[in-house]
């Protein structure tokens, strides 16, 4: 957990916007790595196995029915920070799920394009597609104040 905890948390709220259920789904990811402790390979499998299954179960929680009925009676919580790292971070995460999961393993966890392909089943082109068009989104959002090219 010391050494992965903050990359699975940051990628948990990029796709739960809400604290609360980010540390939730932490929780569920580290519960989930226990039990699977003697299956993981190496430290750089374990890396590529955590940020699948903090996007699995993200996803899940998501699709499930309570989690919506919730979020429409909930507002997010938000991390307290700085306000320019709070204005990029609410721009990606108003971002599509598509752009926001290859922003932030781009970005913030420093996957290559390749590596986010594999990571996510997709191809190279289109992973470089969705962060090109991400990068336009971003720079619409912030009005031209960011450099994501």
């Amino acid at each position: 957990m010391d050494e992965y905890g903050n990359m699975v948390l940051r990628l948990a709220y990029v796709y739960m916007r809400n604290e609360h259920d980010a540390e939730d789904v932490f929780q569920d990811v580290f519960i989930k790595l226990y039990e699977h402790m003697g299956r993981i390979q190496s430290e750089e499998h374990m890396k590529a196995w955590l940020i699948r299954v903090t996007i699995n179960v993200c996803k899940n929680k998501l699709k499930s029915f309570v989690y919506r009925k919730m979020d429409e009676y909930e507002e997010g919580t938000h991390i307290s920070i700085d306000h320019d790292y709070f204005e990029v971070t609410s721009a990606v995460t108003s971002l599509p799920t598509k752009y926001r999961e290859v922003v932030h393993l781009f970005y913030y966890e420093g996957y290559q394009t390749k590596e986010i392909a594999e990571l996510l089943g997709k191809r190279e082109s289109t992973v470089r597609s969705l962060l090109s068009r991400a990068g336009e989104m971003l720079k619409n959002k912030l009005k031209g104040e960011y450099d994501f090219a």
